[in-house]
């Protein structure tokens, strides 16, 4: 294939194919919808996303583990937050960090037993915090005994488990993968001459949900933590779950826009009815899936509320806007725009700007640089918890931690840089600028350990970690952090309590003003006679906004400079929340 240097956010989920927003007027404004009048847990909630391997280690062994969040469960209240999304947890050889399960009911060792998790869930909710889970089916890991016993021979009962093409058939059609070295889906096995599908690594084989077995053993599985007493699940990759089994051909380059082809296949809606009547009708809990498919109308059809399906849509569209040489402010608000209008009537979204399949939020999005990056990492954070939808934030980014940006390729562990990194060798691709592009771009500037305080390794682990430490960790670290009033951290508290303490930034309309400002993204939200101004300057440049009301009468409820009093003319990366 040609020689291209894939942004981790492409490698995860293409641009979506939603409706263009219009661009006339200047103002863009979605009412309540019928769905947020509906008021649930999991849309007043804030989520705080805690990948286990990078948040605290216990032991000494350089890996974070259940232990050690269990040691840090009251910073995590402190937050305010309601739920944790805890990345995946189970059995695995870790060929992908987790997102290769050789066990679903079962711990990894690394990360500690199920007595650990035991207590884990019930210190959380000893502390009124939620617990989401992330189900990773799409596939499991080739060491999960279901593969072991689908390749041991054709006519084994787990055969259908998973994708196989008999070689005696020829070669099956081409299919991109996602981390294989040489980008090709189908792998050979000779223990029975025939290939397995694998879209992620070759250590991810695809599940085959055509089986109604498989399905039930995934529902058995999930049935199984919901008694345990868990308060949600996120479906990882579900969207690429339902196949075609025939594997027609693709027409050539397919793989540029793989989302096309990938997502939303036969009988996905099915599948997501089946499992909401088989587990989730019967559990108060919380359901969304990474991805919304390839249209708005794939979107509602896995959330809508008499769809019967999943709860919250995670869109993908804004990830891939930041680029290393830069991003468009209007392109941001317009997309940001055109979801929120999409939802205004119907449904229900996740508003986020970073997970652990991205780059550091602050990097991308902000400022980095010492002068800016307070301030602008104040400024995302303003913005994701005043938009209307439920905000997912993740560790680290209420400290403002930023990218490593490693230079060397021995620094990184992620198995999507890594095998890249091999396919740029091996076919000759620029290694120099492949290197530059995944220091911005890599999903390991994100899974640096957390930065607790200024001891060795940041105080993640006595020993050596499993991923370098960013070193600017002396001077961003939690317990500098909770000295200062006005840093980060305490910033992030205070928004977190300005969002639950006012249901409009919740629930309220989104207004969109100054539509057309290259530099701030200005709107307002209204509920119930009540109405708060949102003035977010995205540059490090002062920058005019014209709002169009007199923000003199309004009263400054949170300002990143920590000004009462604030005009149009907005400072670097300044945001400030009025009520009017």
């Amino acid at each position: 294939m040609k020689k291209t240097l894939y942004s981790t956010a492409f490698l995860f989920a293409a641009s979506l194919l939603g409706t263009s927003c219009n661009s006339s007027g200047t103002k863009a404004t979605t009412t309540i919808s019928k769905d947020s009048s509906n008021k649930k847990w999991w849309k007043e909630a804030v989520v705080y996303q805690i990948y286990p391997r990078s948040f605290k280690d216990s032991d000494g062994d350089g890996i974070g583990d259940l232990k050690g969040i269990i040691s840090k469960l009251d910073y995590i209240k402190s937050l305010g937050v309601d739920a944790v999304w805890l990345n995946p947890i189970y059995s695995s050889p870790n060929d992908d960090n987790g997102y290769d399960v050789s066990d679903y009911q079962n711990i990894m060792e690394d990360f500690g037993t199920m007595e650990d998790f035991d207590a884990l869930l019930k210190g959380m909710h000893e502390r009124n915090i939620k617990l989401v889970m992330d189900i990773v089916v799409n596939h499991s890991s080739d060491e999960h005994e279901w593969f072991k016993q689908s390749r041991s021979s054709k006519t084994n009962p787990y055969r259908n488990y998973y994708h196989w093409w008999d070689a005696e058939r020829g070669k099956p059609n081409y299919r991109y993968s996602l981390f294989d070295v040489n980008h090709d889906a189908w792998k050979y096995d000779s223990a029975s001459n025939a290939y397995y599908l694998h879209y992620f690594s070759q250590k991810q084989p695809d599940l085959n949900w055509e089986n109604p077995k498989l399905r039930q053993e995934i529902y058995s599985m999930m049935r199984f933590w919901a008694d345990k007493g868990v308060d949600g699940f996120r479906l990882d990759a579900f969207g690429f779950a339902a196949k075609d089994t025939s594997f027609p051909a693709f027409p050539k380059g397919f793989e540029k826009n793989f989302m096309q082809y990938y997502a939303m296949g036969p009988h996905l809606h099915d599948y997501l009815k089946e499992m909401n009547q088989e587990v989730f009708s019967k559990y108060n809990v919380m359901t969304v899936a990474e991805g919304t498919g390839n249209t708005m109308e794939d979107a509602h059809g896995m959330v809508d509320e008499d769809r019967k399906e999943l709860n919250m849509a995670y869109p993908f569209e804004w990830v891939d806007i930041a680029r290393p040489e830069g991003y468009s402010i209007l392109h941001l608000k317009q997309v940001f725009t055109k979801w929120d209008s999409a939802f205004a009537d119907k449904g229900w979204m996740a508003v986020f700007l970073a997970n652990h399949d991205q780059a550091r939020m602050v990097s991308r999005f902000g400022n980095d640089k010492p002068a800016f990056r307070e301030l602008s990492s104040k400024m995302l954070n303003t913005f994701i918890l005043s938009m209307r939808g439920t905000p997912y934030c993740y560790l680290g980014d209420e400290l403002g931690m930023s990218n490593a940006y490693f230079s060397a390729i021995e620094d990184y562990n992620d198995v999507a840089t890594l095998n890249e990194y091999e396919h740029q060798k091996q076919t000759g691709g620029d290694l120099k600028k492949f290197m530059q592009h995944v220091a911005f771009t890599s999903r390991d500037n994100g899974r640096t350990p957390f930065q607790w305080d200024s001891a060795v390794h940041a105080g993640f682990t006595t020993g050596k970690p499993w991923l370098k430490t960013n070193p600017n960790y002396t001077m961003i670290n939690a317990a500098a952090q909770e000295k200062e009033a006005n840093s980060c951290l305490n910033y992030f508290r205070k928004m977190v309590k300005l969002r639950k303490d006012n249901p409009a930034l919740v629930y309220g309309k989104y207004t969109l003003l100054d539509k057309d400002n290259p530099a701030v993204y200005a709107y307002t939200r209204e509920h119930e006679g009540r109405k708060f101004l949102v003035l977010l300057n995205f540059t490090a440049k002062d920058a005019n906004v014209k709002t169009g009301v007199d923000i003199s009468k309004g009263k400054v409820l949170i300002n990143n400079y920590g000004a009462t009093v604030v005009s149009e003319i907005l400072k670097p990366y300044e945001a400030v929340v009025i009520e009017l």
